[in-house]
């Protein structure tokens, strides 16, 4: 008996790490302690592209967004490295937009930026941006999104690049939105943030490594 019972807690903690992660597979040993430089720091990131949230293949786009917070060097895997405070969607004459009108994202902050895996070769960290909560209204529907968003974080741009999985997003509220954004819909969100430390043109850096 104790075997069986064995075998099925590890491959349903392979299921729950192979969920958690971004696309790449993670490395053989996971780091564990992140370094980040210069830490603590304040941050500010800018989208670079479309900002795309995707429902039932309703796109909504927006051309500007922006955030700020703080990050900082970590321990633990995962680890959060950051801490998104602000993060706006559409501008003054840049509204977000769909084909059901103009969107409107109001956000509920802090979200995080979650450390799991780093590859010293290329410099990039991966996991996710966590604690997402999003108000979203487009016309009379109104609808709240909560979960998280895997994405990579690279060192030589500071591109930290959002590309939810299937699942990871959820619709846990919908007013007014009939069957094209229903309760338990599944969003994805997409798009590139550059990052840059606060007041400067100093890129930030993300380390993984095993003490």
């Amino acid at each position: 008996m104790k075997k069986p019972m064995r075998n099925v807690a590890v491959v349903a903690g392979a299921a729950t790490a192979a969920f958690a992660l971004a696309v790449s597979p993670a490395s053989a040993v996971p780091s564990t302690v992140w370094t980040v430089n210069p830490s603590p720091a304040n941050f500010t990131a800018v989208n670079s592209g479309n900002i795309v949230l995707s429902v039932n293949g309703i796109a909504m786009t927006c051309t500007k967004s922006n955030a700020s917070g703080t990050m900082q060097s970590a321990t633990g895997n995962p680890a959060t490295v950051a801490s998104i405070s602000a993060i706006a969607f559409g501008a003054t004459g840049a509204p977000c937009t769909s084909v059901l009108g103009n969107v409107t994202t109001v956000a509920t902050t802090p979200w995080t930026v979650v450390a799991q895996d780093y590859t010293a070769a290329t410099g990039v960290t991966k996991g996710y941006v966590g604690n997402v909560d999003a108000k979203v209204t487009v016309g009379a529907c109104v609808f709240r999104v909560t979960g998280k968003a895997s994405g990579t974080y690279t060192n030589s741009t500071g591109a930290l690049a959002v590309n939810s999985l299937a699942g990871e997003l959820t619709v846990v509220s919908s007013t007014n939105c009939g069957s094209a954004v229903p309760v338990g819909a599944k969003p994805l969100f997409k798009g590139t943030y550059l990052v840059k430390v606060a007041g400067s043109t100093t890129i930030p850096t993300i380390v993984g490594s095993n003490p």
